[in-house]
C-alpha cells in the first residue's frame, strides 16, 4: 500500500495496530493535536494584480482565547481556504469549522461572488489568491497572523466552491493538496482544468445528487486529474446540500432527488471520518493519519470508493530544479514553491533585468519543500530574475511586476 506521508517502513507495519486503537477507542484528532479556542476575524483584502479587486472574508483560527480579534496561539498552523457553494453563505459550513480550528487550523471563508449570476474564474481566483495572502500575512510584522502561518495549505470547496478550487489549483503548486465537496462543473470547465492538476486531491460525492450528479460532475473532474495521489469518495444515500448546514435555497434545488437515505448530521460525519485525517497527514504530516484514512476506505460500508496513487511525495510540484511562481505575473505578493532534499541549503538570489542584486536568501528547509514569500510592494514594474542554487543545480526563474 503507498504511504505518502510516511518516512519509514516502521509505519506499514503499525497499520493494523494504528485502525484497531482507532475503533477502540473512537477515532478524534486530538489523537494528533490540542483542543484550541476558536478566533475570529473579519477581513477584506485587496488584490492588486486583478484591479485592486476586494476579497472579503471570515478567518477563523486557533487562538490563545476563543472571540473577536483575539490574539492567534502560539505556534504554526496550516491554512484552509474553503469556498462556498452557489446562494450558500460561508456560515452553513460551521459544522466543518467547528471540527477543524480548533484542531489547529486558519480557516478562511471568502465571500465573494454571491449574486445570482457569479463569475467561476474570478471565484477561482479568489480561493487561489487568499492562499498566497496568508503566507504573506505570516511574514508581515504587523498581522494578527505574524509568524503563525505554516508552510502548508488546502483549497476546498463545496458545489460552485467545489469547482472553483479545480479552476483555482490548475497550474498551481502553492496550495499542498486539494478536497472538493459535491464539486459541480463550471464555466471554465473545472473538468477541463482537472488535467491540470498535479496536487494530491481528494474529491467527495453523494450518491443521490440530483444537482451535480456525481456522473457528470466529480467522476469526469476525478478521472481528468493528473494527481500523483488521488482519491474519490462516494457517501452512500447522500445529497448535494448535506455537505453543508441546512439551507434553504439550496434545498429548494433538490425539489425532485431521490429520498436521501442517510441524516444530514450522518453525512457530515462521514465526510469529516475522512476529511480529518487526510489534512492531517498532508498538512500536519502526521504518517499515522494515512494509516488511518486508508484503513477507513477499505472497511467503511458507507461509502464507495477509488485510489490512485503512483507518487511518493506530497510536496507541492516542483523542484528546485524547476519552482513554480504563483501567481505571474504578480502585483505586490508572489510566493515560489518547490520540492527540496530535507535540511539542503537553498540559496535565492533575485535580480533586475539589469542585473542589479535586489533580493538574496539563504534556507534550510527542514522539510521536503521549500515556500518562499516575496513581498514586492516597493519594487519597480518590470522583469527580474530569481537564481535558485542548490548544491548540484543552478536554476533561473522569471517574476513580472506588473
Amino acid at each position: 500500500m503507498f504511504y505518502p506521508c510516511s518516512r519509514v517502513l516502521f509505519f506499514k507495519k503499525m497499520r493494523k495496530v494504528v485502525y484497531l486503537l482507532t475503533l477502540f477507542l473512537g477515532f478524534s484528532p486530538s489523537l494528533w493535536s490540542q483542543n484550541y479556542p476558536v478566533g475570529h476575524r473579519s477581513v477584506t483584502f485587496i488584490d492588486s494584480t486583478r484591479g485592486n479587486r476586494p476579497v472579503p472574508c471570515e478567518i477563523y483560527y486557533a487562538a490563545s482565547v476563543a472571540g473577536e480579534n483575539t490574539p492567534v496561539a502560539a505556534g504554526l498552523f496550516p491554512v484552509i481556504v474553503f469556498g462556498h457553494g452557489f446562494q450558500i453563505a460561508y456560515d452553513s459550513y460551521f459544522y466543518f469549522r467547528d471540527a477543524m480550528v480548533p484542531e489547529g487550523y486558519l480557516l478562511v471563508f471568502p465571500k465573494t461572488e454571491t449574486s445570482l449570476s457569479p463569475n467561476h474564474a474570478a471565484y477561482g481566483a479568489d480561493l487561489a489568491f487568499l492562499v498566497v495572502q496568508m503566507k504573506a500575512e505570516g511574514m508581515n510584522p504587523i498581522s494578527p497572523f505574524f509568524q503563525h502561518v505554516d508552510s502548508t495549505s488546502a483549497i476546498m470547496g463545496h458545489s460552485m466552491g467545489g469547482g472553483a478550487s479545480f479552476l483555482a489549483c490548475q497550474n498551481n503548486a502553492v496550495p499542498t493538496v486539494m478536497v472538493t465537496l459535491a464539486a459541480a462543473e463550471t464555466i471554465p470547465s473545472a473538468i477541463a482544468a482537472a488535467r491540470n492538476i498535479t496536487l494530491p486531491s481528494l474529491v467527495f460525492s453523494a450518491e443521490l445528487d440530483c444537482v451535480a450528479p456525481p456522473s457528470t460532475n466529480q467522476l469526469p473532474m476525478y478521472d481528468s486529474l493528473a494527481s500523483g495521489c488521488k482519491n474519490f469518495i462516494n457517501i452512500k444515500g447522500g445529497g448535494h446540500c448535506y455537505f453543508a448546514d441546512a439551507n434553504f435555497i439550496c434545498s429548494l434545488g433538490e425539489i425532485g432527488c431521490p429520498a436521501f437515505t442517510i441524516t444530514r448530521d450522518q453525512q457530515h460525519a462521514v465526510t469529516l471520518d475522512f476529511t480529518i485525517p487526510y489534512l492531517a497527514c498532508y498538512l500536519k504530516k502526521q504518517p499515522a493519519a494515512w494509516s488511518v484514512f486508508n484503513d477507513s476506505l477499505s472497511s467503511s460500508e458507507r461509502i464507495t470508493f477509488q485510489q490512485s496513487c503512483t507518487t511518493t511525495s506530497v510536496s507541492p510540484g516542483g523542484s528546485p530544479e524547476k519552482p513554480v511562481v504563483f501567481p505571474n505575473p504578480t502585483g505586490d505578493i508572489t510566493v515560489m514553491a518547490g520540492n527540496c532534499k530535507a535540511k539542503e541549503p537553498i540559496f535565492v538570489t533575485i535580480t533586475d533585468i539589469d542585473g542589479r542584486k535586489i533580493y538574496a536568501v539563504n534556507m534550510i528547509p527542514e522539510e521536503n519543500q521549500f515556500h518562499l514569500v516575496l513581498d514586492m510592494t516597493s519594487w519597480k514594474r518590470g522583469i527580474y530574475l530569481a537564481q535558485i542554487r542548490t548544491s548540484e543545480t543552478t536554476r533561473i526563474s522569471r517574476i513580472v511586476k506588473k
